[in-house]
C-alpha cells in the first residue's frame, strides 16, 4: 500500500453552524456542498473537510470511537484493502463509493477509525499534492 496524501478530514460536532462558520468564515474555506448539519468545503490541493453536525446521516461506525476522522488516499483502494487483510487489519462495514470515489473504513492498532479513499479526481504532480 502507499499513502499519497491525507485527503479527508471528518469532524462530528454537536455545534455544528459555528464549526461549519468557522470553516467557511475564519478559515476561509469555500464550501463545496451543504445539506441540513452536514457541510463540505474543499482546500485548493483537493482535499476536503466535512462538518457532520448532531442530525447528519453519517455512518455510525465512522466516529463511533473518535469525533475526527482522517482519510489515507491510496492509489488503488481494492488492493490497499488487501494489504490490511494480510495484515489482520479489521474492516469496518464493506467498500463503499462509486464511479471516481470509494472509501473503506478500518480500525487502527489503537482502536480508532480511519478509513483509505481511492478519488481518482484527486491531482497530484509527480509524488506532491497540489
Amino acid at each position: 500500500m502507499r499513502v499519497r496524501a491525507i485527503s479527508w478530514v471528518g469532524v462530528k460536532t454537536d455545534s455544528y453552524q459555528s464549526m461549519r462558520d468557522f470553516f467557511a468564515g475564519v478559515a476561509g474555506l469555500p464550501l463545496d456542498y451543504e445539506r441540513p448539519d452536514f457541510a463540505v468545503f474543499r482546500l485548493p490541493s483537493g482535499d476536503k473537510i466535512e462538518v457532520f453536525g448532531p442530525e447528519s446521516s453519517d455512518p455510525p461506525e465512522q466516529f463511533a470511537v473518535e469525533k475526527v476522522v482522517a482519510s489515507l488516499l491510496v492509489e488503488n483502494i481494492d488492493e490497499a484493502i488487501a494489504t490490511l487483510h494480510r495484515a489482520d487489519v479489521e474492516l469496518i462495514g464493506p467498500k463503499e463509493g462509486g464511479g471516481a470515489y470509494f472509501w473503506q473504513h478500518f480500525r487502527l492498532p489503537d482502536g480508532k477509525i480511519f478509513e483509505l479513499v481511492q478519488d481518482d479526481g484527486y491531482r497530484t504532480v509527480g509524488s506532491a499534492a497540489v
